[in-house]
């Protein structure tokens, strides 16, 4: 005899049940303990959202310790949080999902869940502080679903797996479709040359055979979706969709048996037929969207060739450790970051960098994860493991960034979860209005084509689809996005604030004049110099060292960030950096000296001073340019001396600009243009500059390397270029156009089709039409993006 599981609700022999009390029956002990931890919980509610779907019979808990314990090396880092992301077994619905949120959120330390229903992935954001990975894990297991290692393979053979099924469904509708059209062509012509009533019920019925399987077969999606909508109270384009479809067949279904008024069997196949198209070109569409993260995780299928004991070992990336030699042949792609030990190869970054011609490695040559050997062969050593790789952190941003909305999304998604409820209200109001004034069968038909015109799905596509469109864009353009929301706050940008060095010119500074009062040691200041690691210092010491300055001993020695450094050296006292520094530390200046960048005193007496120059780099002035006719005012601020700053900026067309300023001073300028409700873009080196970084709307790091600016920009520059600058602000801009566009044509497609839908001038199947067009015009003027900045 059978038996149903009171927490999985599968059925079971009844010789394995285990019973409880209250009469409650169980396949396993491991149902039995997740139903008694989401009672203990106040978690009941679960069943009942869950209504009749099934669960996978829950893991036993026996071994559950032992395997959390693998999900460690799957944790990153992110800030002073951790994170992990999972690919979640037994996945069916959205109860699911709220069951999986409220059991995470219980945790002491969970920060972020973000779960996708149709992936299966959980990305979960937590403090390490207070709480461990094996808890998540045994949480999960807890509640009865089997967290996996999240893998770019398995997320590809989903994604198989649903083209495989939407094909099967479109064939089915189309060609029931088809057919259903030279049934009713047929049915069409008998009225105007007369038709038997035998021949026409006989037509009818063939209709409702073709109907059937497109309604409940292609329909399928929609009646899930559907479903999901109502057990959540929250009306979708699905619910839409089906309503409109299952009323019209129910009515046809009523007409053909009892002969009176006509059946609309085309228009149910019609309707599910054009909206599954229409949905399936939109994840075509997607798809296009989506190619150049898709593009990168691609990469995360490869495997790497370690050497271990003079053999070839195929190894997953997340596997070679520390110290392991890999080796890096023609046509592969490096995906651990290491240092060559030994051969050479010309590799090609531009897929990276932007860098269009190959470099050469060789013995001691950094290898950067990424990279892909064009000829050649090179062994070299993994100094990074893969989680923490360059590869892997770009993959991650990009892939964070498509979860992130911005705040334009959030404003459209809660106008479309109310706009279905809006449109349900409409079309019972035009079924009462049609019933009384003229017929039922009239009244069903408009009802209907409210309802299936009036799709919500154009409005949510309008904003999501352009981010990830421009996303990829961006990165193809060298320029990263790490949340969609910064195409929306780089596009309202007003101001633009530039860092003189490192950004707006080269940094590679150059002693031109210099002055040594007689009897001072260049030896002293060298070393004094090599306390900053300081453009200017470095310069100076470089300089210094040229003329065959050596290092000697300090004492005392003490970095002022971004004034200077001081130091005892063999018992005076030296002080070493700006002028404003060193007037802090008592030295006296006679004359004014502002075209000097770089002083050195001992005990109050300027002893040494050097004047550097920096050349603009070349397309600074292109970008000022851009920027203005942007309409982005441009601010320069530097902590060099007046004359140097003001050079730059005349140079550069700047008629704002501050000189001398520390980095609380830059900070205390940004914050005072947002109280003037300004959108401000600062761009800087995200060491010196990181307070008024952090301030801005929108940050850039520039002249930092690339593990600064992967951590500290808010829109990474892969080449570290100013015309990858240029195409950032242009992409955010094109962006935030097209999503107003989109925006736009939704409202005026509502506005204008559904006055003509109540009025009845619009039947269900042009309804279906129509609202099908709405939506693939949202997702062809998205991809537009795609081909604006294709080549460029």
């Amino acid at each position: 005899m059978k038996c149903r599981c009171s927490h999985c609700k599968q059925s079971f022999d009844e010789s394995a049940m285990i019973e409880a009390k209250g009469g409650l029956k169980f396949c396993c002990v491991g149902c039995k303990g997740v139903y008694e931890i989401l009672n203990e919980s106040g978690l009941g509610e679960f069943y009942e959202r869950l209504g009749k779907n099934t669960l996978m019979p829950a893991s036993s808990g026996a071994n559950v310790k032992n395997l959390a314990a693998n999900f460690s090396e799957l944790v990153t880092k992110e800030g002073e949080f951790s994170k992990i992301s999972l690919l979640i077994d037994g996945i069916t619905c959205s109860a699911c999902i709220w069951l999986l949120e409220k059991a995470l959120f219980s945790l002491p330390g969970i920060l972020e869940v973000n779960i996708n229903s149709l992936s299966q992935k959980a990305v979960i954001v937590y403090d390490e502080q207070e709480l461990l990975v094996e808890q998540i894990i045994e949480k999960i297991y807890a509640v009865g679903y089997t967290p996996k290692a999240y893998a770019a393979s398995q997320k590809e053979d989903e994604l198989v797996k649903k083209r495989r099924n939407f094909y099967a469904k479109a064939l089915v509708g189309v060609f029931a479709t088809m057919n259903i059209m030279w049934l009713a062509i047929a049915q069409y012509g008998g009225y105007f040359s007369g038709i038997r009533s035998d021949v026409k019920d006989l037509l009818s019925f063939a209709q409702f055979v073709l109907a059937t399987p497109v309604l409940f077969y292609t329909g399928s999606e929609f009646f899930k979706g559907a479903k999901i909508a109502i057990k959540n109270a929250s009306p979708n384009m699905d619910l839409l969709v089906i309503t409109g479809a299952s009323i019209t067949y129910i009515y046809s279904i009523f007409a053909m048996l009892t002969r009176s008024g006509e059946s609309y069997f085309d228009s149910v196949a019609m309707i599910i037929t054009f909206v599954f198209i229409g949905k399936f070109l939109e994840i075509l569409g997607k798809k296009k969207a989506l190619e150049t993260s898709n593009f990168l995780s691609d990469m995360l299928l490869a495997k790497v060739c370690v050497l271990e004991d003079g053999k070839d070992i195929l190894k997953e990336p997340k596997d070679v450790n520390l110290g392991e030699k890999i080796v890096l042949r023609a046509g592969e792609r490096a995906l651990l970051d290491g240092v060559v030990l030994s051969g050479e190869a010309s590799i090609d970054s531009s897929s990276l960098t932007g860098e269009s011609l190959p470099l050469l490695l060789s013995s001691g040559s950094e290898v950067k994860s990424g990279v892909v050997c064009l000829n050649g062969q090179i062994v070299y050593e993994a100094r990074q493991i893969f989680k923490n790789s360059y590869l892997n952190k770009l993959i991650n941003l990009l892939q964070n960034a498509e979860l992130k909305k911005p705040n334009i999304e959030l404003a459209v998604n809660k106008i479309a979860s109310k706009f279905s409820l809006s449109v349900l209200t409409l079309a019972f109001f035009t079924f009462w209005f049609w019933y009384f004034k003229f017929s039922f069968s009239e009244a069903i038909v408009t009802a209907v084509s409210v309802i299936v015109i009036a799709c919500p799905c154009a409005l949510a596509l309008a904003t999501p689809v352009s981010s990830v469109c421009a996303l990829g864009v961006a990165f193809k353009n060298k320029v990263l996005f790490k949340e969609a929301k910064f195409f929306e706050s780089l596009a309202k940008c007003d101001v633009a604030v530039f860092d003189k060095t490192g950004t707006l010119t080269r940094a590679k500074f150059e002693v031109g004049e210099f002055f040594i009062k007689e009897g001072v040691s260049i030896d002293k200041i060298y070393s004094l110099c090599l306390i900053s690691n300081h453009q200017i210092s470095v310069a100076v010491a470089e300089f210094l060292k040229q003329k065959g300055a050596k290092k000697v001993e300090l004492e005392n020695a003490n970095l002022s960030v971004a004034k200077g450094v001081s130091a005892d050296i063999a018992g005076e006292r030296f002080v070493a950096g700006s002028k404003r520094f060193l007037a802090e530390n008592g030295v006296k200046f006679e004359e004014s000296e502002e075209n000097v960048s770089f002083f050195v005193g001992k005990h109050g007496e300027l002893v040494a001073k050097f004047y550097l120059k920096d050349s603009v780099k070349p397309e600074a002035k292109a970008l000022i340019e851009e920027l203005k006719i942007a309409g982005m005012k441009v601010c320069i601020l530097s902590g060099d001396v007046q004359n140097v700053v003001k050079n730059v900026a005349s140079e550069l067309g700047v008629s704002e600009f501050g000189a001398g300023m520390l980095p609380d001073e830059k900070a205390k300028f940004i914050a005072g243009l947002k109280q003037h409700g300004k959108n401000v873009l600062m761009v800087g080196d995200g060491i010196n500059d990181a307070a008024a970084l952090s301030l801005a709307h929108v940050a850039i790091c520039m002249g930092s390397g690339a593990a600064v600016s992967l951590e500290k920009s808010d829109v990474v520059l892969l080449d570290d270029s100013l015309q990858s600058l240029a195409k950032a602000v242009k992409i955010s801009k094109f962006t935030y156009k097209t999503i107003k566009q989109n925006l736009l044509f939704c409202l005026l497609y509502n506005a204008l089709s559904l006055p003509f839908a109540v009025c009845g001038y619009v039947m269900p199947l042009f309804a279906a039409l129509f609202m099908s067009a709405s939506s693939l015009s949202v997702i062809l003027n998205s991809l537009f993006i795609v081909r604006k900045f294709k080549d460029k």
